[in-house]
């Protein structure tokens, strides 16, 4: 006899994970649904491949920084961006993804009027950024729908990784940000605005950037 659970009734611990394999783009959408907007976890699916991940609660904070410290350098830089948080991304029957933030910059202009993400229509975002272990599901996630740059802070470290072909490589710089040393400069900031408070901070931050 098989038994099914509604997927509203399972609990995932702070930091723990679930996989559900063999599941549909069908499926995936259903639950999607079923899981609704107002939800604490994060998804990703790739090629039948389900993710649903439950943050810890110190996960929030650092990537919420980490966005705080991109608007205000490209602010400083005079540059447009638009934030489009945490909203799914998907291409239908291959891969759907929820970054911890994401960010359009080099191609802000093209998502202007956007109400709802649709990849037929919008390219996908140029930086992703998530806290925490990273998934290989997620990235092959992030690789089926192109995005160029992803970003993982963990362990009080940022890793920048550049989409090549069709895998993600490490690398030292950022190319949205190539005259800044961010693998460095994101932990720092990160750790001054949880010891001093982020405010502080990024004036910190601007007087730094303005001399």
């Amino acid at each position: 006899m098989t038994v099914t659970i509604p997927i509203q009734a399972i609990e995932l611990a702070p930091g723990s994970q679930i996989a559900i394999h063999n599941l549909s783009w069908e499926d995936f959408e259903g639950l999607l649904d079923d899981l609704g907007e107002k939800r604490h976890t994060r998804i990703a699916y790739y090629r039948g491949t389900l993710e649903i991940m439950s943050p810890l609660a110190l996960h929030e904070r650092p990537h919420r920084i980490i966005a705080y410290i991109i608007t205000t350098i490209l602010e400083i830089q005079g540059r447009n961006w638009e934030d489009f948080g945490s909203t799914i991304f998907k291409l239908p029957d291959i891969a759907g993804v929820e970054p911890d933030t994401c960010f359009y910059i080099q191609n802000a202009h093209e998502v202007q009027g956007c109400t709802q993400m649709d990849l037929g229509i919008y390219p996908p975002p140029d930086l992703a950024i998530e806290s925490d272990v990273t998934s290989k599901t997620t990235l092959d996630a992030y690789i089926a729908l192109g995005v160029p740059e992803v970003w993982i802070y963990s362990n009080y470290q940022l890793k920048v990784y550049i989409l090549q072909g069709d895998s993600y490589v490490e690398s030292a710089v950022s190319p949205t940000f190539p005259n800044l040393p961010m693998t460095e400069l994101i932990p720092q900031l990160v750790q001054k605005a949880i010891d001093k408070g982020t405010s502080q901070m990024l004036r910190e931050l601007r007087t730094l950037l303005s001399q």
